[in-house]
């Protein structure tokens, strides 16, 4: 049996392409997520997340209000949902002063409280969902996971066809008639 001899330098050349193709595109990320239009568009989307997550804990949690016994879903929905909701709204005043002031905190404290409001308005969904009907429970933790694969590659997506700034062609004024 012969085997195929692989040319260890065109594998070098192609791997190092590779990789830099690879870092060409991370900067391009990079840069795109420093631009201020593209901050307000995140707060203008993170208003949006956290106003229907506190719907979402309204409604659910409403039917709990006057029962005295709850069962273990309820109870973390319950939990889940007393705690996220204050935390969401008060994202909500801090975006609209970042909107304000065009940019984003850079606070650590407003980060985590992004990070424990968003967990617990899931964990509080899911259990919410659970209590319903298990395999309903199920499938919104299993949908978040697809939904925040698919945004995550939309949007990486998006900023891989979007020109550099340096490959944009200079388009002159008018209407491109040349009138």
């Amino acid at each position: 049996m012969t085997g195929m001899g692989v040319d260890p330098e065109q594998l070098a050349e192609q791997i190092r392409r590779t990789t830099e193709d690879a870092l060409r595109q991370a900067a391009r990320i990079q840069q795109a997520t420093q631009e201020p239009e593209q901050q307000r568009e995140w707060i203008r989307q993170n208003n949006m997340i956290y106003g229907g997550l506190i719907a979402i804990g309204l409604i659910l949690v409403q039917p709990f209000l006057t029962v005295t016994a709850l069962d273990r879903s309820a109870t973390i929905c319950v939990l889940a949902f007393s705690t996220a909701i204050p935390l969401l709204a008060a994202l909500i005043l801090i975006n609209r002063q970042e909107d304000f002031r065009r940019r984003p905190t850079a606070s650590l404290v407003v980060r985590v409280a992004q990070s424990v409001a968003l967990l617990l308005a899931s964990v509080g969904t899911a259990a919410g969902f659970w209590h319903i009907m298990w395999p309903a429970g199920a499938a919104v933790i299993a949908s978040s996971f697809a939904a925040l694969m698919v945004h995550s590659a939309g949007f990486v997506g998006l900023e891989r066809v979007t020109p550099a700034p340096a490959e944009t062609p200079a388009q002159p004024p008018g209407d491109g008639t040349g009138a």
